[in-house]
């Protein structure tokens, strides 16, 4: 659960719970009828699934408690909607989300606006501190939704050989910024989330000390021509550059490249949101799994940096400075170059694996009830993410955001920044590498 310091601005909630519930409709409209029921995998959900999650959410969570005279829109969608929250009840199986055909998208619409107004209606009328702190928490839940309805239908987009268009983009021919190292000293330093710095989610708490040796980070995420150098030196044919579970996991799947790419018809291509296209090789490489970014890392002499690590270099960063879902791009941007000696893209455009498994911060103990399944139930089988992507909202970021993912999952705009030990031998960059 959300652990607000002090009430979240009441009037500023409501135009924001407005704002997010309308942004996710606006994602929705260049999608045809017959997308929003698309699911290429079990673990990917139909863009109408997260429409009607995300009101299952508040309907849930808010009105049925707070509202003694909310009648909900139908009953039989708390099964059909809860996600994972064995404390409200049983749950329709995921894999098999893409065959509810019903209710229909113009139900789960008109269930939003009905939902949406009685929350209005709520907002109005009560300003309790733990009624706004849930508020709160499900804008945030929608907004987690709004990257994956895009990552997910790009994900089912992709199957689709006509390779469909989400919306058009115009691309560049910028310049990355060139390969340098940031260091910092290390030394004993405080991660989570700090009180009185607003919304957070609990995986963020309790604040804790924790040393650092002193380290160096790439002052921006590693390129597509970089990965390419990889892989065209024998990346997935080399073991000794994979972890044992990674090395497994290519030959299972067969990987030769990045999730997206096309190598074998000459120029090198991906299939991206505005339809397959040339790869930009300036772009941050993006839709790695932690296996792929490990041994990329591996192949560079360096490797990830710890999420601890991640976050002290993030501290004090502006969120404002990357690429993120506000600018409607949908697609990693390249990092700019009139920058030298800072750390560029910290938040947005890619998500950053780290060399942390997600487990609990000393004194985690996650809230009571079903709210509490939120986070604390997945500290097990997950690497640490940080930073955000081009499918984040900007305001959703900071510094001391926890996002995890299983390793051998993809199809979120993921990507690599390096990191090396002080005390290690300074090797070349990647750039030279290639």
């Amino acid at each position: 659960m959300s652990q607000p310091d002090s009430p979240p601005n009441h009037p500023g909630l409501a135009d924001r719970l407005a704002n997010t519930r309308r942004f996710s409709e606006t994602l929705c409209q260049p999608l045809s009828v017959e997308d929003m029921g698309l699911q290429a995998c079990p673990e990917v959900s139909p863009p109408r699934w997260h429409l009607a999650h995300t009101t299952w959410f508040f309907e849930t969570f808010i009105l049925k408690p707070h509202c003694p005279d909310y009648h909900p829109f139908d009953e039989r969608f708390e099964y059909l909607f809860n996600s994972y929250y064995n404390g409200i009840g049983a749950q329709y199986p995921r894999p098999r989300r893409h065959l509810l055909s019903r209710p229909d998208t113009a139900t789960v619409y008109r269930w939003r606006a009905r939902v949406d107004d009685a929350m209005q209606d709520l907002l109005a009328r009560d300003d309790n501190p733990a009624l706004l702190a849930l508020v709160a928490l499900g804008i945030e839940h929608e907004q987690q939704h709004q990257e994956l309805l895009l990552t997910d239908i790009k994900h089912s987009f992709s199957y689709n050989p006509l390779w469909p268009v989400y919306q058009d983009r115009e691309d560049t021919d910028a310049r990355a910024a060139e390969f340098a190292w940031i260091n910092h000293p290390g030394g004993l330093v405080e991660i989570g989330a700090r009180p009185g710095d607003g919304f957070h989610f609990d995986n963020e708490t309790p604040r804790h000390r924790q040393w650092l040796e002193p380290f160096a980070l790439a002052n921006r995420p590693s390129t597509c021509a970089e990965y390419l150098a990889f892989i065209e030196d024998g990346g997935y044919r080399r073991p000794e550059l994979w972890l044992s579970d990674g090395w497994d996991w290519v030959r299972q799947a067969g990987a030769e490249a990045p999730l997206y790419w096309f190598l074998d018809d000459g120029a090198p291509q991906y299939y991206t949101l505005a339809g397959r296209r040339p790869i930009r090789l300036n772009e941050p490489v993006a839709h790695l799994n932690h296996y792929e970014a490990d041994a990329f890392a591996r192949w560079c002499g360096k490797r990830l940096p710890t999420e601890a690590e991640w976050e002290h270099a993030a501290n004090g960063l502006p969120v404002a400075s990357g690429g993120f879902v506000d600018n409607r791009r949908f697609h990693p941007s390249v990092a700019r170059a009139d920058a030298p000696g800072t750390l560029l893209q910290m938040f947005g455009d890619v998500w950053e694996w780290t060399a942390s498994a997600y487990l609990p911060y000393p004194g985690f103990a996650p809230e009571e009830g079903a709210v509490g399944e939120y986070n604390g139930k997945f500290m097990s089988n997950q690497m640490v993410l940080r930073g955000g992507s081009c499918a984040s909202s900007r305001d959703h970021l900071r510094a001391s955001y926890r996002n995890f993912f299983q390793p051998h999952l993809r199809w979120q705009f993921s990507g690599v920044r390096l990191a090396q030990s002080m005390e290690a031998p300074r090797g070349p960059s990647p750039t030279a590498i290639a």
